[in-house]
């Protein structure tokens, strides 16, 4: 279903179906500052399981991003942050930037995957923070767009509703999206390295 949410003041009982169909075990297609991106509830395996059936062989390594609405316990599912890193996920978070940290042994068990990093996400859009904080953990998430070509659907809701609806629970539909990604910093070193230069201006993380 196509359901319509605005990003100024998202309509509380619109949030709860959202957060219901998460924890019923549905997957939502849903606004971020970026790409529209698809999530489920981490500890739903089925669900973890119908995202991987999704993407296809080809993407399922991706789908190893946490969607959050802050930085609060992140040790539940990282090994210990260094400061600088820290400092900078401050600085860019929430924002168009994806952080990969070292995975501790959560991640692997929720993820049934011998993954041993964890993609952290806090996109600056009410919508989609709003549904975590009240879903109480992260989502797991990846983005719906095609890495081979940019095209329509990854910016229209209605597209990319007649595209997924089959396969999902619930598109959101928070207004057109963008067709630029999230700048993508890899932090397992304990420095700070761009793997993808996307949306987010890396001046800021200095």
């Amino acid at each position: 279903m196509l359901l319509k949410i605005y990003p100024e003041n998202p309509s509380q009982r619109a949030i709860d179906q959202v957060v219901k169909c998460l924890q019923d075990g549905g997957i939502i297609i849903y606004p971020t500052d970026t790409i529209y991106g698809i999530g489920c509830d981490i500890f739903e395996p089925k669900s973890v399981e119908r995202i991987t059936e999704i993407l296809g062989d080809k993407k399922k390594k991706n789908a190893t991003t946490f969607t959050r609405s802050d930085l609060s316990n992140l040790s539940d599912y990282t090994k210990p942050i260094p400061n600088n890193i820290f400092k900078a996920m401050k600085k860019g978070l929430p924002g168009p930037f994806t952080f990969i940290l070292e995975a501790n042994n959560n991640v692997p068990k929720l993820l049934q995957s011998n993954k041993k990093t964890v993609g952290i996400r806090v996109p600056d859009n009410n919508i989609i923070r709003e549904i975590v904080r009240q879903l109480g953990h992260p989502i797991l998430s990846t983005s719906v767009k095609d890495d081979d070509e940019v095209i329509e659907y990854t910016t229209d809701p209605e597209l990319i509703h007649e595209k997924y609806d089959r396969m999902v629970d619930i598109v959101i539909d928070g207004g057109y999206g963008d067709n630029t990604p999230s700048t993508v910093v890899d932090c397992t070193s304990g420095d700070i390295e761009i793997v993808r230069e996307g949306k987010g201006d890396i001046s800021i993380l200095q």
